[in-house]
């Protein structure tokens, strides 16, 4: 496996991966993004996707490379020296290995529609593990309002741990509009007491909609769904995180559907 060594910030490999890793702006022009260690770069070979480039830290060991570099047939290797891998990683103790891919684009699953509707989630690692519950559900499509993070920063993708890889996105929606288009019944997911949530019959097309993480759903989206709904709560609190209330809410409706 040949290496390039890259020492100085000014070099164009480093300034580009650098954006990638800083500008949303920067991702969408290029469709591309840095996935973040071993697995989620196994993650995305499997799903079908080759790497551009594979970026490790001076210290990180080569042998757990091995295997993966063989898959990349085509990604050149760049080492850089902690520091500098330190200011492209998206978390304060990076693993050592980047990889700069392309976004995939994964085929329409062809099943009775289960969406997750997702508005203006502004924590990254709240969306990727959403977004991972949902691909752990069998979810056929997440939608997600302009004001989500970007599903494609490295700390979204590291929190969906392929999530992205494999479930469809539809990204910077209109949700009002794409709600009154839905063919199926939709629920918001509020602290309404509108309906019990557990009494919905959730087998048929299903749209679950969850809000953001503290304003919760906007007016115009609860206007427009089928029904609003609540999850009982026995304990002494307000409210349950966002992602867990998708959860529970997404795992209700694939219990039902057997």
């Amino acid at each position: 496996m040949t290496e390039t060594p890259i020492s100085s910030r000014d070099n164009p490999i480093f300034k580009r991966l650098k954006k990638l890793a800083d500008s949303v702006r920067a991702r969408r022009e290029a469709k591309m993004t840095l996935l973040d260690g071993e697995h989620l770069l196994a993650a995305y070979l499997e799903a079908g996707g080759q790497p551009h480039t594979l970026v490790r830290a001076a210290s990180f060991e080569t042998g757990g490379l091995e295997h993966l570099s063989v898959r990349c047939s085509h990604a050149k290797t760049i080492v850089l020296p902690d520091a500098l891998f330190a200011e492209l990683a998206p978390v304060a103790t990076p693993t050592g290995l980047l990889a700069e891919a392309a976004w995939l684009t994964p085929p329409a699953i062809d099943a009775t529609p289960l969406v997750i509707v997702l508005e203006d989630i502004q924590d990254p690692g709240n969306l990727g593990s959403m977004l991972r519950t949902g691909a752990a559900a069998g979810a056929t499509l997440a939608v997600l309002s302009r004001g989500c993070h970007d599903p494609w920063s490295p700390k979204a993708l590291r929190g969906g741990q392929g999530a992205q890889f494999v479930l469809p996105l539809q990204t910077a929606v209109d949700l009002p509009s794409w709600l009154k288009d839905f063919g199926g019944r939709s629920v918001a997911l509020t602290l309404s007491e509108e309906s019990r949530f557990y009494a919905l019959d959730l087998t048929g097309a299903l749209a679950l909609i969850v809000g953001n993480e503290g304003a919760g759903l906007s007016e115009a989206v609860r206007q427009v769904a089928s029904v609003q709904a609540q999850i009982p709560m026995r304990g002494k609190v307000e409210s349950l995180n966002a992602s867990a209330a998708l959860a529970v809410a997404v795992f209700e409706a694939v219990r039902q559907r057997g």
